[in-house]
């Protein structure tokens, strides 16, 4: 389903709400949820011996990009990974304690940070750690995934890499316009980007993802199609097009943006509309909140037969998996629960060391948290919400649970953002693009008073 831009409903919805890694969103974790809350959520999961997803958070990076919202550390000194990496190591061997040995780790993700700051032995060794203390999923059915800074690999990184069973990676590249990058303080070679991709490819990863961003200072619709052009003739497997939230208040390296620069709000519209114009004409199928892929990639093929599942890292294959976040920052999925580890790296340190989890704060869904859940997951991966399917699985008349949400719904058919039938909600071609102002009509917990503070535009 090819998406129908229409630009003067986007203009009416461009309003401020969540992303929808989680539901309910990291607003509302609480530091009443500690380690044997954890403990006993990850003790019910293992009742059920769902495959597993780790994820790694590899905080350290060699210069800032004042775009970035990550948690990060900017360092020179290779010898600051020493003393991390071992807390790393030691959570890993606390937490696999915790899991049943007979459920399978079908996915895992590195990301930062750069990951790659770290060198090649010490990847090795840490991916040794994982496979001695887990137990992986055979090679066929893994999604292994590695967050790649072009300019911060060497020439033996992506080959070994593969080795070690990582078969996608993700690539930051954001612009390639020379005016762009400097504004951002990112300054990355068209050749140092495609270096990656040809040795991915030479080694036999199964897809490569790019990550672009609209919105940066400088950008016009004329540079950002430039970018794409190059982009595009490598023909990446998966792409991912974010919309730039500029939250100086929250992110304090987004202060050292000039913000006159930035696009104007039909200056970015307009670059969206270039954006999906282009990339559907070159063959790529939108599968929601700013990804594209290949019609033959697994994303695609997992939308199509509802495996699609929308988590922390954005779209993912496998559903059903928990998730366990490991290093400082990282955030879990286990059960009926979410958690974070401490943010600070002393508090994360102190954690580790005291023989304990890091667990920071999390949240426990209740009843209706996982109803709502399930449906805007629903919507946000397969862009329909089939009311038996629901009112089947919790035992409830979706009506009748949702009458208030159903009017408000209303307005949105009337602007053919959805069809509302007998028998399910269908997000239209013209609703692609608004899928979060959709959800957020199930949202239990959306202050509208709140919004700005907490969350970025829509576009």
């Amino acid at each position: 389903m090819l998406v129908d831009f229409n630009a003067a409903l986007l203009a009416k919805y461009d309003t401020y709400g969540p992303r929808y890694t989680s539901y309910p969103t990291a607003v509302q974790f609480s530091d009443e949820f500690g380690e044997m809350d954890y403990r006993l959520e990850l003790e019910q999961s293992n009742q059920q011996r769902t495959p597993l997803s780790l994820y790694f958070h590899i905080p350290f990076c060699k210069s800032l990009c004042f775009y970035c919202a990550c948690a990060k550390i900017i360092t020179n000194k290779q010898e600051r990974t020493i003393p991390y990496l071992e807390r790393i190591h030691a959570e890993i061997v606390r937490q696999a304690e915790l899991v049943d040995p007979n459920r399978e780790v079908s996915q895992l993700h590195f990301g930062g940070g750069t990951p790659t700051y770290l060198h090649d032995d010490q990847l090795a060794a840490l991916l040794g750690e994982i496979a001695r203390n887990f137990t992986l999923a055979p090679p066929e059915s893994r999604e292994f995934s590695i967050e790649i800074d072009p300019r911060a690999v060497r020439d033996t990184t992506i080959p070994l890499l593969y080795e070690l069973g990582f078969n996608r990676i993700s690539l930051g590249v954001q612009d390639f316009d020379p005016r762009v990058q400097a504004a951002v303080n990112r300054i990355q070679s068209v050749e140092q980007t495609f270096a990656v991709i040809d040795a991915a490819r030479a080694a036999g990863y199964r897809s490569t993802n790019v990550d672009l961003i609209y919105g940066l200072p400088h950008q016009t619709v004329d540079s950002f199609s430039t970018t794409l052009d190059t982009v595009l003739s490598k023909r990446p497997e998966r792409l991912a097009i974010y919309n730039y939230a500029h939250m100086p208040d929250k992110v304090k390296a987004q202060k050292l943006i000039n913000v006159i620069d930035l696009p104007s709000p039909e200056t970015k519209l307009a670059i969206l509309e270039m954006t999906v114009e282009r990339l559907q004409g070159a063959g790529y199928v939108y599968l929601g909140m700013d990804h594209f892929a290949l019609p033959d990639d697994e994303l695609t093929l997992a939308k199509s037969s509802g495996q699609l599942q929308r988590n922390f890292q954005g779209y993912s294959t496998y559903a059903d998996t928990d998730l366990i976040g490991i290093g400082m920052t990282s955030i879990g999925r286990i059960h009926h629960s979410f958690s974070q580890n401490m943010r600070e790296e002393d508090d994360y340190f102190k954690a580790i060391d005291s023989g304990a989890l890091a667990i920071a704060r999390g949240y426990r869904l209740s009843l209706d948290d996982q109803i709502r859940r399930d449906v805007i997951q629903a919507l946000m991966c397969q862009n329909e919400v089939v009311y038996e399917t629901i009112s089947q699985r919790y035992g409830i008349d979706f009506f009748d649970y949702f009458c208030k949400e159903m009017r408000q719904l209303a307005g949105m058919a009337i602007d053919s953002l959805v069809v509302i039938n007998p028998h399910r909600i269908t997000v239209t071609p013209t609703g692609q693009l608004l899928l979060r102002n959709i959800a957020m009509v199930f949202d239990a917990y959306l202050d509208p008073s709140e919004s700005q503070r907490q969350f970025s535009r829509v576009i």
